[in-house]
């Protein structure tokens, strides 16, 4: 199997037709067709179910694109930290992490190296706590940011000098609003929305299982979520700090009572070999946040 076939059949994936994917790689239909059954003989399965207009993946061209994609990166990557010269930092540091405003001390890293070093190069990519696990499991990012109750037994890992604050988001006009804190009480029959991480964080707070909870609507970027706390949908339960609940905002916080605060943790595999630009950018957290380590 070669690089060049699965960057083709990423470009199929995505185009969703034969013509499209040759037009963007200015092949001929035919020949990315033969190169595409060459593929599928070299695998011994169907990777395309093809319609008259439309081409969907099957089930194994599913898990070739998964496969492709990490493979494809990768090689990317490792072609790109081979090129720069040995007297010079560049390259990509890849950071994952949850939304929380904690990250606030990651970006002043980033600023940091980035004004020292023009050539470096930095990728975020939001997501909650398994979908970062998963991408330094597979080495997708270098690092990922964690958000309160999380086991990173298996990872290196720091504590950030920053503590989060959970509470309920909702209109300013909502009767809620007038308190200045909400208890387990006053939510336990009210429409709520929850992240997955808030789920796992509020049963202990609600003393009660999540299905016994009115939960209306669930989410993974919270300014998606503050959008339904406007409309009066639900109560949002997410992190102090990350919508904005300043005047014509439309929206309100109020803390947890008993109050309910997440640790941040930086955390990366053990044992990983990091390119340049990573292992710049590690050095400089562990040197601000080394006395910090679990």
């Amino acid at each position: 199997m070669e690089l060049r076939h699965l960057q083709y059949f990423l470009m199929i994936a995505r185009e969703g037709t034969i013509s499209g994917a040759a037009q963007a790689l200015h092949l001929s239909q035919p020949s990315l067709s033969r190169q595409m059954h060459d593929l599928e003989c070299e695998l011994g399965c169907k990777l395309f179910n093809r319609g008259s207009r439309h081409i969907e993946l099957t089930e194994a061209g599913m898990r070739l694109r998964s496969r492709a994609e990490k493979i494809v990166d990768l090689v990317g990557r490792t072609e790109s930290e081979f090129l720069v010269s040995a007297d010079m930092l560049a390259g990509e540091v890849r950071i994952g992490g949850g939304e929380t405003p904690a990250m606030a001390l990651v970006a002043d890293v980033v600023a940091e190296l980035q004004s020292a070093h023009p050539l470096l190069r930095f990728a975020l990519h939001s997501g909650n706590a398994a979908d970062v696990s998963e991408r330094l499991d597979n080495g997708r990012i270098d690092f990922g940011v964690f958000v309160g109750h999380t086991n990173l037994d298996r990872y290196e890992s720091l504590r950030l000098p920053a503590h989060d604050r959970w509470g309920a988001f909702m209109r300013q006009d909502d009767p809620l609003a007038a308190l200045d804190a909400v208890r387990p009480e006053d939510l336990q029959d009210k429409p709520l929305i929850f992240s997955a991480q808030a789920g796992h964080e509020m049963q202990a707070w609600f003393r009660r299982d999540a299905a016994e909870l009115d939960i209306v609507a669930t989410y993974n970027l919270l300014y998606n979520a503050s959008l339904l706390a406007r409309r009066g949908v639900g109560y949002v339960i997410s992190l102090d700090g990350i919508v904005d609940t300043g005047p014509g905002s439309g929206l309100t916080f109020r803390p947890l009572d008993p109050a309910v605060t997440a640790d941040i943790f930086i955390a990366w595999k053990r044992y990983q070999t990091f390119s340049a630009a990573a292992e710049a950018f590690l050095r400089r957290i562990r040197e601000l946040w080394g006395s910090s380590r679990r």
